[in-house]
């Protein structure tokens, strides 16, 4: 049986709304978003079914209100459950940013995180004896039922494959999921970003992968990646901080967004930044009401 409050017809049609509107965002060149020289930018970590999180968003972000603000999301799926027995709920998460792309679709944006990719590709994510990429089909079909899940899924997987890869602003500051690492940055092809995908980008040692899947990024892989990238300062999400942050040779920036000491990151897009700008711009998402 599904439940009540999930329509499938209803929120299958918003998957791929949101979808198109991804697709045809004017700021989206190739597989990357290009964001203008004003108004504000507020990039979050991984969120990973954390609805009051995004909640508090919505609240900060207030669009109707700020034309000129854009927000970045991304890691959306897979919630961290408390017992392996617990339903994965994080679908409820993805419709709700999914409804929010389709009232602002010029504000708000999404960058494709692994739990994402991996979705998508069928490959499976073992974490704390869950295989994450089941319970999440199976609490889609928990709430919308055999049939109804089966509609919904593919719907998902629709909006899900029109993520952009990363972002990019006038003022220097590179924005994705993740970094290729050290083992992967010799086969990193950067045109990934400017031309059409090919299913081996997506797969093992495929250039989407290392840029969604790369860990310990740091001295000299950092400095080829801003040259390679053409960026002073990167902020990404992927790997977990207890803290909310952590500053990585004075360009890296990882964030969090998916606890209670979560943050997120509004910055201007007019002006030169460094690291302690960002810093100093950098909230805690349990200080918005």
């Amino acid at each position: 049986m599904s439940n009540a409050c999930f329509d499938p017809a209803t929120d299958a049609a918003t998957y791929r709304q949101a979808a198109r509107e991804n697709r045809d965002d004017p700021l989206l060149s190739g597989s990357l978003l290009l964001f203008p020289n004003y108004g504000q930018l507020v990039m979050t970590g991984d969120l990973h079914g954390h609805q009051r999180n995004l909640e508090r968003l919505q609240t900060y972000c207030d669009l109707g209100r700020a034309g000129a603000r854009h927000v970045i999301l991304h890691e959306l799926i897979h919630e961290e459950t408390c017992f392996t027995s617990e339903l994965d709920r994080s679908h409820e998460l993805l419709l709700q940013a999914a409804r929010w792309k389709c009232e602002f679709p010029e504000q708000v944006h999404f960058l494709l995180g692994n739990h994402e990719l991996a979705q998508l590709t069928g490959r499976e994510i073992s974490k704390g004896g869950r295989i994450l990429t089941t319970d999440f089909c199976c609490g889609v079909e928990q709430a919308y039922g055999e049939e109804g899940g089966r509609e919904v899924m593919a719907a998902i997987l629709d909006f899900l494959s029109s993520f952009p890869l990363a972002g990019r602003t006038t003022n220097r500051i590179f924005l994705s999921h993740s970094l290729p690492g050290v083992r992967d940055i010799d086969n990193f092809d950067p045109t990934v970003f400017t031309r059409p995908l090919v299913p081996e980008d997506l797969g093992d040692g495929g250039s989407v992968t290392a840029l969604v899947w790369g860990r310990r990024q740091g001295g000299a892989l950092l400095s080829r990646l801003s040259r390679i990238l053409d960026a002073d300062l990167f902020i990404c999400g992927h790997q977990p901080q207890e803290t909310g942050y952590h500053v990585v040779d004075g360009c890296l920036l990882i964030i969090a967004s998916d606890h209670n000491h979560g943050v997120f990151v509004p910055f201007d897009l007019r002006k030169k930044l460094k690291m302690p700008d960002l810093l100093h711009a950098m909230r805690p998402l349990a200080s918005i009401a």
